[in-house]
Formats: structure tokens, C-alpha cells, sequence
């Protein structure tokens, strides 16, 4: 057994009257992008200097307007990158950077340093206040942590009067979930005062989920009490930045959206320390998908991973939430034929509202492909092979037809796991369209004669085919195309009687547009049945190739039958 009882979870508030829960997302937080700092602090190999440029103009891209470019006091590159931004002229006059250091003076001040030149900054400064650093990390009392808070606050505001350009302070609690709420609000409240916050004046107070340690719930009650306890919360830009050790990340800053954040600190992707900071990918679209602007733009998914990964060194989990590999496949049968009839609904009805069974977001408004939707393997029915006709391949399958087919694609991936599109539509042609023995159609002539034939028959059909290997022309008559090839095959001796089933539409359109036919056919004296198809700008020669075609699957269907 596991011991569960060396754990103990840590008391915090219980806010009875807490009025979160009956509120909802209605416009964008500010957003703060920490991948250039957090983010990169967490991988295996950190980025190079390229690398950083390249990520902070994704960044800027995307639209995100404070970015948190490091720590420019922990090391060299961070410096240097900081220098770079600012010399060549990186930074876009509506983006904000955002600096990072711990309340310690030699650090503070060799952050002003890697500054000098830019007209604008946030210099996010942060000492840790749960009671378990105070006791094992620090061994100090609440006073003397508070102190540490307040002193660098001090120096940065003394420091800015020998710095040409505006600072915005941010201030966090470290370790914030694991601290005293009313303690929590103390120190920030004695920050703002020795800063001067106002209303005109603004203090970003950043309340993050160091480590996850509850759930969102219980995050949320904490960012709603510090809101109504602080002295002016006016003067305060409330920010957090979630962890997500629970696996919570996203839940718990949706939670505290509603309990009162006006900021939000994360990551594209959710990369970070241990199991990450919170995705602002998910984040934000799951705004969009509730009719929010993000005020992000995301319509170039396979561009951002591509970036991202390149940058990061890292992968794009595969089910990770709208930017994943396979978030937009559907193995299920059940849900490949939902998504198909809904993709069909919602472009035949032509809706306003996105409203397609399994799929919360158009995939195309992410820059991402129908074509993926669907995949095809073992578990798959007749819907999702369908569907990968019809919008890969413009196949329109006639619903009968769609399980005569999936049994075949099925049987493939039986046998070799799962099956590409380019494999699926192989499979048709070989099996329906290029079936040419022991019959091969060569030529047709339709000819009206209405009005020369005196047993009312309307049509001619004269169709040679390639009969076992010998040219052979046949002749039919009926009231129509159909009628007519149908008599004439009849007629000769071959091996089909009824036309079951029959449908018919455009594959291309302009001059050199094609028709697909589609027939069933049952055989003469017997039960057994096949589909056919033909492909051809003529659609009655379209149709006679797939009676061919029929005539062949069921030709050799007997003979494995032994008949």
C-alpha cells in the first residue's frame, strides 16, 4: 500500500460568501508570456540567442504585449539578450518587457543595468512567503520576510530615479498558495505603500500557484479574498501565474479569472518547471471557443509548433488541447460519422454558429486541415471512411455503399494497423475503378430513335468491351441510357439482371469536369450483389464503366463461391 498518511493538506481560507462561482469569462486578461524566461529556465538546453529572437517575434506575433524577456542578473546570455532586444531595436513600440529578479540589491541593481536605453519596462521583483520556506529556507519570521519585500521594493524605486524610462513594478509572493491569505495581502498592501500605488499609478501584484497545491477551487477563494482585502484594489493589477503539479493549470486560472485576475502569466504549450506553467494556447481559445476574443492570435497553429518546437527543443504533445497532432482525429466510428454529418450540416445550412458533433473549435480557424480530422484504423466504422472520401478525395459514397467499402479498408487495418488516406483511396480505385477483368469497357454510341422506332423505344445503346481479352460490341434498346446498356447486356448473355441502386455527381467542376456513378447490381438467378464505380466527363460512359465494374466484382465473387 501506498502511505498516503504522510501527506497532509494545507489549511487555508474558507470563503463562505464567495461569489466566483455564478460568474463568467466575458473579455481577454492581459496576458504575459513568460516561454522567454520560465519557460526557457526549464529546459534541458536553453535557448541560444537566436533562438530567444526568434521566440520573442513569435511572441510579438501573436499579439502578446508583455513579455517576459529572463532574468537578466542570473546570467550572461540573459544580459546579453536583454542588450540585444533594446540595440537593434526588437521591441515594438506597444509591447511592454518584463524583467525578473529576486528582492536582493546586487541583483536589482545589475537588472537596472541590462535596462539602459529602453524607454519602458515591468521589473518583476519576488521573495518567497509560505510558512514552509520561511521555516526551512529562510528560518525567519514574518516580519523580517516582509522586510526583504518592502527593501527591494525601496531600491527599485530609488534606482528608477537614475533610469530615463517608465518602470512598472510587479511584485509576488512566492510560493503565495502556501501562504496565509491575511499575511499575503500584508506584504503586498506594505509593497504598494512604499511604492506610492494608485489608482494612476498602478502596482502589478502577481499571485501565483507556485506549486500547485489544492484544487482551483480553493485558488480561486484565494484570489477573491486578496481582491477584497486589499487596502485599494484600485491601485492593483491582480496577475497570476498558475503551475499545473496537479494537473490543473488551465482550470485553476479560468477559476481565478472569475474570482477577480485582471493579468495572466504562462506559457505556450504549458512549458515550464516540473510539470509546467499554465498553456495560454488552451487558455485562450477556450475563450473563443465561448464566442471571447483572445486578443491572440492562434490561426497559424502548425507555424507557432513549428517555432515553438524548433525554439524549445521540445514536442507538441499529440492530444495537447487544439494545437496537437491528433486533437482533430476521430478513430471512433460512431464519432467519425457525427463529425461527418455535422461538417455536412454546417455548410449546407450554412450556420452562424460553429456546431459540430466532437469538434469545440473549426479546425480551419487554427489554420489546421479537414483532412486530419478523421483516422482511419481498427476501431473505425463506415462514417469516418466516408468522410475521408468525400473531403480528401470528393467521393460522395452512396450510404449503402459505405459499408461494402469499410469492410475492406477495415480488413487492411486489421492487418497493419492504421490506414492513410492515400492508402484508402488506392484501395477504391484498385477495387471499383481500375477493375477491368474479366470485362473492360472501350467505347459506347447512344443514338435517339425516337422517331423511327415503331416499339416505342427511345434509345439505341451500342458498347463494346474487352470480353476475356476479345473486342466484342453489343447492342440494347430502352427508353433510356440506362435502360438501354442494361438491355444490352442482358441481352448477351451477361451475368446481371436488376440494377439495384444508382446515384451520380460531379467530382470537378469547369470543361474538363468528371462524374463518378455509382450502381449495384444483382446477379441473375441469384442473390449476391457488388457495387460498382465509374469515373469519366461523359456521365452516361461513367455509368456503363460502373455497371462494368459491378458486373467484374460480381464475376468474381461467384467464382470464389464456387458458382
Amino acid at each position: 500500500m501506498m502511505n498516503y498518511q504522510k501527506y497532509k493538506r494545507f489549511e487555508t481560507i474558507s470563503l463562505k460568501d464567495r461569489t466566483w462561482p455564478d460568474k463568467h469569462i466575458e473579455k481577454a486578461p492581459i496576458w504575459c508570456s513568460v516561454d522567454l524566461r520560465d519557460g526557457n529556465q526549464a529546459l534541458v538546453t536553453p535557448m541560444k540567442l537566436e533562438e530567444k529572437v526568434e521566440m520573442f517575434q513569435l511572441l510579438v506575433d501573436l499579439g502578446f504585449k508583455e513579455i517576459e524577456v529572463g532574468f537578466p542578473s542570473a546570467s550572461q546570455i540573459e544580459f546579453d539578450f536583454m542588450r540585444v532586444l533594446i540595440e537593434e531595436n526588437l521591441i515594438p513600440d506597444d509591447v511592454t518587457v518584463q524583467v525578473l529578479t529576486q528582492c536582493r540589491e546586487h541583483l536589482i541593481r545589475r537588472t537596472f543595468e541590462s535596462l539602459k536605453g529602453l524607454n519602458k519596462a515591468i521589473v518583476h521583483i519576488y521573495n518567497s512567503t509560505s510558512v514552509l520556506q520561511r521555516d526551512v529556507v529562510f528560518n525567519k519570521t514574518k516580519e523580517e520576510v516582509k522586510k526583504i519585500a518592502t527593501d527591494g521594493c525601496e531600491l527599485v524605486k530609488s534606482l528608477c530615479n537614475e533610469f530615463d524610462g517608465e518602470v512598472i513594478l510587479e511584485y509576488s509572493p512566492e510560493s503565495f498558495t502556501g501562504t496565509e491569505m491575511d499575511y499575503a495581502v500584508e506584504v503586498c498592501d506594505a509593497v504598494m505603500d512604499v511604492w506610492g500605488a494608485s489608482k494612476d499609478k498602478k502596482v502589478i501584484i502577481n499571485l501565483p500557484n507556485t506549486v500547485e497545491m489544492d484544487t482551483p477551487n480553493v485558488y480561486a477563494d484565494q484570489i477573491e479574498y486578496c481582491c477584497r482585502n486589499f487596502k485599494d484594489r484600485d491601485r492593483v493589477i491582480v496577475s497570476v501565474h498558475p503551475h499545473n503539479d496537479r494537473g490543473c493549470g488551465v482550470a485553476a486560472t479560468e477559476l481565478a479569472l472569475l474570482a477577480g485576475a485582471d493579468r495572466v502569466e504562462g506559457t505556450l504549450f504549458g512549458n515550464g518547471e516540473r510539470t509546467g506553467n499554465v498553456d495560454l494556447v488552451t487558455v485562450a481559445l477556450n475563450m473563443y471557443t465561448h464566442g471571447v476574443d483572445p486578443e491572440l492570435d492562434f490561426s497559424n497553429m502548425n507555424e507557432i509548433k513549428a517555432t515553438y518546437e524548433k525554439c524549445t527543443k521540445m514536442d507538441v504533445q499529440p492530444r495537447s488541447p487544439y494545437g496537437g497532432l491528433l486533437v482533430f482525429t476521430a478513430f471512433s466510428g460512431s464519432h467519425q460519422d457525427a463529425i461527418n454529418k455535422g461538417m455536412y450540416q454546417y455548410h449546407e445550412r450554412k450556420s452562424q454558429y460553429w456546431e459540430v458533433p466532437y469538434l469545440p473549435i473549426d479546425p480551419s480557424d487554427l489554420g489546421r486541415q479537414y483532412e486530419p480530422i478523421v483516422r482511419i484504423n481498427s476501431q473505425s466504422g463506415k462514417g469516418g471512411v466516408a468522410y475521408v472520401m468525400d473531403t480528401v478525395f470528393g467521393y460522395r459514397l452512396p450510404k449503402a455503399m459505405q459499408a461494402d467499402f469499410s469492410k475492406i479498408v477495415q480488413n487492411i487495418s486489421e492487418a497493419e494497423g492504421e490506414v492513410s488516406p492515400e492508402r484508402i483511396f488506392d484501395t477504391f480505385n484498385k477495387e471499383y475503378i481500375e477493375n477491368e477483368d474479366p470485362y473492360k469497357f472501350i467505347r459506347q454510341k447512344l443514338i435517339d430513335i425516337s422517331e423511327e422506332n415503331t416499339e416505342g423505344y427511345e434509345r439505341r445503346a451500342e458498347v463494346t468491351i474487352l470480353d476475356h481479352g476479345k473486342e466484342r460490341t453489343i447492342v440494347g434498346y430502352g427508353n433510356g441510357p440506362i435502360d438501354a446498356v442494361k438491355d444490352a447486356f442482358n441481352k448477351n448473355g451477361y451475368i446481371y439482371a436488376h440494377l439495384l441502386d444508382y446515384s451520380e455527381h460531379a467530382l470537378t467542376s469547369g470543361s474538363s469536369a468528371r462524374a463518378a456513378a455509382y450502381v449495384l447490381l444483382r446477379a441473375k438467378g441469384d442473390a449476391y450483389s457488388e457495387w460498382g464505380v465509374g469515373v469519366h466527363a461523359n456521365i452516361t460512359t461513367a455509368t456503363i464503366k460502373a455497371i462494368i465494374s459491378a458486373m467484374n466484382r460480381i464475376y468474381k465473387g461467384l467464382r470464389t463461391r464456387g458458382k
